[in-house]
């Protein structure tokens, strides 16, 4: 398998998964994601882009069924949404430390639960692929847990190639991986919000994929490229959960606020 691409881009990026309070309709905490608290966290200094990824109300779980792997998505533990931001530089945050304490003190208005995934500087991955810069008509979010008694750096190297061979196939418009840190519940220890991640349900790595339309993306997923691609990730790792995107909305990008989000 190829383990590199030569148009991959390493940037520095962190993701917040997402859920949506449950005492006010879903549609509304949708609708304060995307207006008023989408403008205090475009408003961050030191943002090369801000994405929002919005994640369909029913998601079972696209990933194939896999023997020893949890593919179907426990409906407790299903995330409404994830905020992707990248940063300009590795001390970016350090810019943006008051307007975050303004996104602190929102976050009670629309989650219930949040917590950062970060990895670090050039762990992140945005490849090269055939349909770059055409227009994604739908997208899948897959969240990888590894497996016990799996090393950092094997569980790494297994991600790379798999996005290398992912991004060789032709048939995506984006591809973006992280592979995360080890937990640390202090780096997003947001007020009066949730934060509980117990071990046995963190993710160690994510990736994003980009398709033509949603025709093209439940194609993908059902082809037999994927089970094979499963079967090779089955000893690494003991959940995939992939989700259907409904929305990718970008608020921030090449480091200017935008006046609209793009889609």
């Amino acid at each position: 398998m190829t383990t590199t691409h030569p148009f991959t881009r390493k940037p520095f990026v962190s993701s917040i998964p997402l859920w949506m309070r449950t005492d006010q309709p879903r549609q509304t905490g949708v609708d304060y994601w995307k207006g008023p608290h989408s403008k205090i966290i475009s408003a961050t200094p030191g943002f090369e882009e801000y994405r929002q990824i919005h994640l369909a109300e029913h998601n079972p779980g696209l990933w194939p069924a896999t023997r020893g792997v949890e593919t179907v998505i426990p409906a407790e533990r299903r995330i409404d949404g994830v905020a992707e931001v990248t940063f300009r530089s590795v001390l970016s945050p350090l810019l943006g430390r008051k307007q975050t304490r303004l996104a602190y003190q929102d976050e009670i208005n629309v989650f219930r639960r949040t917590f950062l995934y970060a990895g670090p500087p050039r762990s992140a991955r945005w490849y090269g692929v055939a349909g770059q810069g055409e227009m994604v008509g739908a997208r899948a979010m897959v969240y990888l847990r590894r497996r016990d008694g799996v090393r950092t750096g094997a569980f790494q190297k297994h991600v790379n190639e798999l996005a290398g061979s992912l991004a060789g196939t032709g048939v995506l418009q984006e591809l973006r991986t992280q592979v995360f840190m080890p937990w640390n519940e202090k780096l997003w220890d947001t007020p009066n919000v949730a934060h509980d991640n117990p071990a046995d349900q963190r993710f160690h790595a994510s990736l994003i994929l980009g398709f033509t339309d949603p025709a093209a993306r439940a194609a993908f997923f059902k082809s037999p490229e994927v089970a094979s691609l499963s079967d090779t990730l089955a000893p690494l790792v003991s959940a995939v959960h992939a989700y259907e995107v409904t929305d990718a909305l970008t608020y921030v990008k090449d480091g200017k606020e935008l006046s609209h989000y793009q889609r």
